[in-house]
């Protein structure tokens, strides 16, 4: 459950001013500030439909779901027509959000440690290491990989304890497609988020 956990949580207390750090990290922890005051504040748990709305303002303009789809349906993206493309974008997004709905019930975060970023200002492409303190186990890392875009930082792949976000749905999309073309795919996808729905608007 940790890896679907890692998607969305840009969880931390700590604080840092932009002139200090790298834009990409930065993006993480200004993100995890706005998002942990207010659940402190309003005790919003994840079926709360508040709690929904959160994600949606703060976290989700962070994720270029785009891109993290086509590099999850790897190779196959490019047979899509326009439409496919859009669908898959659209119910892999639900699909997250819904997945990470349920796991954040199994982690009680404590705090997230936000590791300093090193890089060059030219530099397009970056990863900020966290390390997860949670009350219920371990500390675990998650990495997030984010591209420079027109639209500024955008998180594209996530890894959580060493595990990437695409590769792990690389695979096993793969083998629907193989099996059921990419209309089976989207299929397969609709149903998955019909069975336990979350409330998410489409962007």
């Amino acid at each position: 459950m940790r890896r679907f956990f890692g998607f969305i949580l840009l969880l931390t207390g700590l604080t840092a001013t932009a002139s200090e750090v790298p834009a990409p990290e930065q993006l993480v922890r200004t993100t995890s500030k706005e998002v942990l005051e207010v659940v402190k504040k309003e005790n919003l748990s994840p079926a709360d439909k508040r709690f929904r709305d959160l994600v949606e303002a703060k976290v989700l303009p962070s994720f270029d779901f785009n891109r993290l789809t086509a590099l999850a349906v790897g190779k196959y993206w490019r047979q899509a027509t326009p439409d496919q493309q859009a669908a898959l974008a659209r119910e892999f997004r639900a699909l997250l959000i819904r997945t990470y709905s349920t796991a954040i019930g199994a982690n009680k975060v404590q705090d997230i440690n936000v590791k300093p970023v090193k890089m060059a200002d030219t530099d397009t492409d970056a990863t900020v290491r966290t390390e997860v303190v949670t009350t219920s186990g371990q500390p675990f890392p998650i990495d997030y990989r984010l591209l420079k875009t027109k639209d500024g930082w955008k998180v594209y792949d996530v890894a959580v304890e060493g595990v990437s976000l695409v590769t792990n749905y690389r695979t096993s999309f793969g083998q629907t497609i193989q099996k059921d073309g990419i209309d089976g795919l989207i299929k397969a996808l609709v149903d998955r988020n019909a069975a336990q729905p979350a409330k998410t608007s489409a962007k």
